[in-house]
């Protein structure tokens, strides 16, 4: 085998892997059931994405990271950045502001990785910037403006006003079970 076809051999099967690894992870993702609502206050982890503030239940955040490489996935769309290894597992990461129909997000010095857990599956947001840890009283939480398509309405549990701002809360059972990740596990099985 001459040089070059060795090596087109060797990135096709490397492609091949990531795909597989991709694949796995996502449907990891998948299968994984939705949680029970609490009137229990909401301690939320917050971040900014393209100027505005964003919860995550605490509950659902593994740890938040500093940008590392990723590699990119051949043929996903454009909210996928990709994957990378956090201790040996390969985890998706995705641009939640591409998701919700805003500008990509630009990784700057401050940019962070939340990896997100639920039940045994793992997958990372790109913040541009992580802000603070709140803690919300359930009934100061109302339901997301009817302004917001569908699809964004739908990956939010609700939208709190506090003294230092608006807070959108994420719903991860939405994000997890989303018909966008279920689509894209199809499309790389």
């Amino acid at each position: 085998m001459r040089s070059n076809e060795l090596g087109r051999s060797f990135d096709v099967s490397l492609f091949a892997a990531q795909r597989v690894h991709f694949s796995a992870s996502l449907r990891a993702v998948m299968e994984t059931p939705s949680a029970a609502e609490s009137s229990e206050p909401q301690r939320l982890v917050c971040f900014r994405l393209r100027e505005q503030e964003i919860g995550i239940p605490i509950a659902f955040v593994r740890e938040t990271i500093r940008m590392r490489p990723i590699t990119r996935v051949f043929l996903t769309p454009p909210w996928v950045i990709g994957i990378f290894s956090l201790r040996g597992e390969i985890v998706p990461a995705i641009d939640p502001a591409s998701w919700l129909g805003l500008q990509r997000s630009v990784v700057r010095d401050e940019s962070r990785l939340i990896v997100l857990r639920h039940a045994t599956k793992t997958l990372a947001l790109l913040a541009d910037q992580l802000a603070d840890l709140r803690t919300l009283d359930p009934a100061t939480i109302t339901p997301p403006p009817p302004t917001l398509s569908a699809e964004q309405a739908s990956v939010l549990s609700g939208v709190a006003v506090t003294p230092t701002g608006t807070v959108r809360i994420f719903n991860p059972d939405a994000l997890f079970s989303s018909e966008r990740l279920r689509t894209l596990e199809q499309r790389l099985e």
